[in-house]
């Protein structure tokens, strides 16, 4: 099963099910940047309930950016703010603890460019899931893609439908269970038994 995916910043969990189950992995380069998708946001269970985390960017005058092309706002200090919205959301979570240091190393970086950020966020929780990170990118845009399985929609929280398993959440008891968050909440909730959640999946 050959993919093509999205840049996104910690994906979804159904980005994740895509890649566990996928034999290459190839990711889009050359769409125009969309506002209000998982390309510059990430959603997690904080103590209040579902909550939205946003990277600020750099817009241009230009009507149509690249994705490729799209800088990071640094006059915001988002990182301290994410990561302290982490600690209180997962701060009690069984795994929190555990990959603590590696994920507060993204935070420490000051990245330029949002694709190296999201590129840097993929390699790591692969890494922490114990997922191999093997792709490939592409050098132009099409909108037909036949010799790919699609799955470039999942960056739209709004098109993305996925539906999976429940597992214990932080805040469950208060709110109920919340369906395809970060891959975060994942890790942090599951810990090693997370690569085996994502791969009985159905997408």
């Amino acid at each position: 099963m050959d993919i093509l995916l999205q840049p996104t910043y910690f994906p979804s969990i159904s980005s994740f099910v895509a890649m566990a189950k996928a034999e290459t992995i190839t990711f889009e380069m050359d769409d125009n940047f969309q506002k209000q998708t998982n390309r510059n946001r990430m959603y997690i269970y904080s103590p209040n309930g579902l909550q939205m985390l946003n990277i600020p960017v750099k817009h241009s005058k230009e009507t149509h950016q690249k994705t490729r092309d799209i800088k990071i706002e640094t006059d915001f200090n988002w990182q301290k703010q994410h990561f302290k919205s982490l600690e209180a959301a997962y701060r009690s979570s069984p795994f929190f603890e555990y990959f603590e240091d590696d994920i507060h190393k993204i935070f420490d970086k000051k990245h330029t460019f949002l694709l190296d950020l999201n590129f840097e966020t993929m390699t790591l929780v692969s890494k922490c899931l114990g997922l191999p990170f093997d792709y490939k990118k592409t050098t132009e845009y099409f909108n037909e893609v036949p010799q790919f399985l699609d799955y470039r929609t999942l960056a739209n929280g709004k098109k993305d439908t996925s539906k999976f398993e429940s597992y214990t959440q932080v805040f469950g008891e208060k709110f109920g269970f919340i369906n395809n968050l970060s891959i975060l909440d994942l890790l942090f909730n599951e810990g090693r038994y997370a690569k085996e959640y994502l791969l009985k999946q159905e997408l």
